[in-house]
């Protein structure tokens, strides 16, 4: 019986419906200039993806493709090849069965990779297929973040500058080595690649650590422990970048960087503190080209025409409460986004400046030299300001000046740390300001926090148990609830991505009549609530109705005493 023709690799893309002719067409007239393999060129014109293309290839060739998140690799494996060579072959040892080690590659036709592995592994080489994302992901998770480049620098690194710290006197050109540079690009690089808004590097006596705030939460980066041997070099280096004293280590400093990853350029702002075991730096990483839209915040409607009304009111001061790293930020540039328009004159003065606004003119605060929030508060009101961002209310002479302004017929926008929207209230007045002051200036307190979403890719209904509902005063669930089993998308965490629960308190003639008596912020808040304000854990708790997050996310970031959902 005649054996049944073999299909073409393109034949069978298209038999699949993963390309279509004329998109094949366009892949081989790319393929007669390039050489190279058709499925890389589907790949390069988007018309594919590596994923789709390997299982295709697999069946084609007779060569078994491989999932590498789903397989679990001995660490002893790992650990007898070279990081260097795994890297520079772009391959990743899979299993050792006997003599027989099985490699997960890209390209397991490569006759010459083969015959090179088998020559300096001296075992017998399976290839398999394998994703050139997973291949990558998975050497960092079992190999570490730039461990051939450690590695490296470690073989290359004289005894002498291996102690811990590395004090050697030429430490400038440790740290303008080509292996350092590429190490720190590569930290960068894998921090931008998932998603970090913050890097942590930490020194402590016997190790180095590198974290990253994911999500509002901080990870250990796998790093290699011996780059504790390379610390010194690896923040002087960063300090070249961020243009900062690089001979200077008792003294905290701040820098920024800006930075070119995949095409996308990215901001970065540089704090170094000293320690005992060396300096410490926090790099947070801002994007450029970020939009400020105030629809993608996370307000419900009601609450988001409630501000809309708000910012365009054309005199008065909008306050948004909540503690460091709540957003607040973001808030108040989506607000100025929104009215900021060709015939209004918007000054902002910040510590520090974020992120830059077309059409704001911003100014950075400088205390050493006399340039504070009060001193230039007194100056912006001479440059004719329809509209001012104060980026924080800190003390009595700060609040007074933003007041008279408001007073004086300008819409200002602040932040001031309270945990909820009625202690702003409170805030000010314990700052020394009058409550007639407060009463007849303040238009809006908006208390925030960030809550993590639930991952799309592995969300799932969820039980909740009656404990966790009663903690937030729930008698039964409302409607479906929803949590993240963990998937590799997430980091396994169940959660990708955050938005905000907000808590508007706005200041009608009841609530100035209070603050001019000054009751407490909780009979304040009680009247607020009686008369419709959703509190912060109440918002939080529609989010989860909504399926955008979990209790537990509520819970963490809200107070025990607030008010049950109705």
């Amino acid at each position: 019986m005649p054996q049944k023709k073999k299909l073409l690799i393109g034949e069978m893309l298209i038999e699949r419906k993963l390309v279509t002719a004329d998109e094949l067409d366009q892949a081989l007239k790319e393929q007669r200039n390039t050489g190279e393999f058709v499925g890389r060129v589907l790949i390069k014109l988007g018309h594919l993806t590596e994923e789709e293309l390997l299982p295709i290839l697999s069946e084609q060739l007779g060569i078994e493709y491989v999932s590498l998140k789903a397989v679990k690799i001995d660490k002893s494996i790992a650990k007898t090849i070279p990081a260097k060579f795994v890297t520079h072959y772009k391959i990743m040892p899979v299993k050792l069965e006997g003599n027989m080690l099985t490699i997960a590659m890209t390209d397991p036709l490569d006759i010459n990779v083969l015959d090179d592995m088998k020559l300096l592994l001296g075992h017998d080489i399976r290839p398999v297929f394998a994703s050139e994302k997973d291949i990558t992901d998975t050497l960092n998770k079992y190999y570490g973040v730039g461990a051939e480049t450690i590695e490296s620098m470690m073989s290359n690194s004289p005894a002498s500058a291996l102690k811990a710290g590395s004090k050697t006197s030429n430490i400038t050109d440790l740290s303008e080595d080509a292996s350092i540079i590429k190490f720190v690009n590569q930290i960068l690089n894998q921090a931008v690649r998932d998603r970090a808004t913050d890097i942590h590097i930490e020194p402590y006596e016997n190790e180095l650590k590198v974290r990253f705030r994911i999500d509002g939460v901080l990870y250990d980066a796998n790093i290699p422990p011996t780059i504790k041997h390379f610390q010194s070099a690896l923040v002087s280096r960063i300090k070249i970048m961020a243009d900062l004293n690089i001979a200077e280590r008792r003294l905290p400093q701040d820098g920024r960087m800006k930075i070119k990853i995949e095409n996308e350029e990215v901001d970065m702002r540089v704090s170094i503190l000293p320690t005992p075991f060396g300096e410490s730096v926090d790099l947070r990483i801002l994007k450029s080209g970020v939009l400020w839209d105030i629809e993608r915040l996370g307000f419900f409607k009601d609450d988001m025409k409630l501000l809309e009304d708000l910012i365009k009111r054309p005199h008065g001061i909008i306050f948004v409460t909540g503690p460091t790293g709540s957003g607040k930020t973001t808030t108040l540039y989506a607000c100025l986004n929104k009215i900021n328009k060709h015939d209004k004159k918007i000054i902002t003065i910040e510590d520090p400046i974020e992120y830059q606004i077309n059409n704001v003119t911003q100014i950075q605060i400088h205390p050493k030299i006399g340039l504070t929030f009060a001193q230039g508060l007194r100056s912006m009101l001479r440059h004719d300001p329809d509209i001012m961002m104060v980026g924080e209310v800190r003390d009595f002479e700060t609040a007074e000046i933003t007041i008279r302004f408001a007073l004086t017929g300008h819409l200002v926008f602040s932040t001031i740390h309270t945990n909820d929207a009625a202690g702003g209230v409170t805030r000010l007045l314990d700052m020394g300001i009058e409550p007639y002051l407060v009463s007849s200036s303040v238009e809006c307190f908006v208390a925030q926090r960030l809550v993590r979403l639930i991952c799309d890719n592995c969300k799932r209904e969820a039980k909740p148990s009656q404990a966790i509902l009663e903690e937030v005063g729930l008698k039964k669930a409302i409607g479906k609830i929803y949590e993240g089993a963990g998937c590799d998308k997430c980091k396994f965490t169940g959660y990708r991505g955050r938005t905000a629960i907000f808590e508007l308190l706005i200041i009608d003639d009841e609530i100035r009549q209070m603050i001019l008596k000054r009751t407490s912020s909780n009979e304040i808040k009680k009247l607020a609530v009686s008369k419709g304000m959703k509190t912060l854990r109440d918002d939080g708790l529609h989010k989860v109705m909504e399926g955008l997050t979990t209790i537990a996310e509520v819970i963490r970031v809200t107070q025990q005493n607030e008010r049950p959902l109705e």
